[in-house]
């Protein structure tokens, strides 16, 4: 599981006053740069690997501006060339937010999936995450 805490910023939030929930996507896109570079190490978009299929996010509960949140990655299952990278928000002690986004492994030449190779298969059973309470 990798981890990455951070204080929301202002342009996160909503006329509510807590984090708008388009800010949650893009706080998981950035917090899964550490797998994007399992595929491309340099994280050069020419030779990008990977392709986004489809992403879920539940909210469980409200985020809020000045307090730090805690974004905790992994990884909750491998297929043949597709994963899921599941994702939780924390704020204050508390499961704020959940995402589960599937991920491919690409040939954008060829425009065809790929197997996952093995080295990186490897890398992501070490990751494995299973949802917290």
């Amino acid at each position: 599981m990798f981890t990455e805490t951070f204080e929301p910023r202002f342009v996160d939030t909503d006329a509510l006053g807590h984090i708008n929930n388009t800010a949650i996507p893009i706080w998981f896109e950035g917090c899964r740069t550490p797998i994007f570079r399992w595929f491309t190490p340099d994280l050069d978009p020419k030779q990008w690997r990977i392709i986004l299929a489809r992403y879920t996010v539940e909210f469980h509960a409200e985020i809020f501006y000045q307090a730090p949140v805690e974004i905790r990655t992994g990884i909750s299952r491998v297929g043949g060339s597709s994963f899921d990278v599941y994702q939780e928000v924390w704020q204050s002690g508390h499961k704020c937010a959940s995402g589960t986004t599937v991920l491919v492994h690409f040939n954008h030449s060829t425009k065809k999936a790929e197997p996952i190779p093995d080295d990186i298969r490897q890398r992501m059973l070490e990751h494995t995450f299973v949802a917290s309470d």
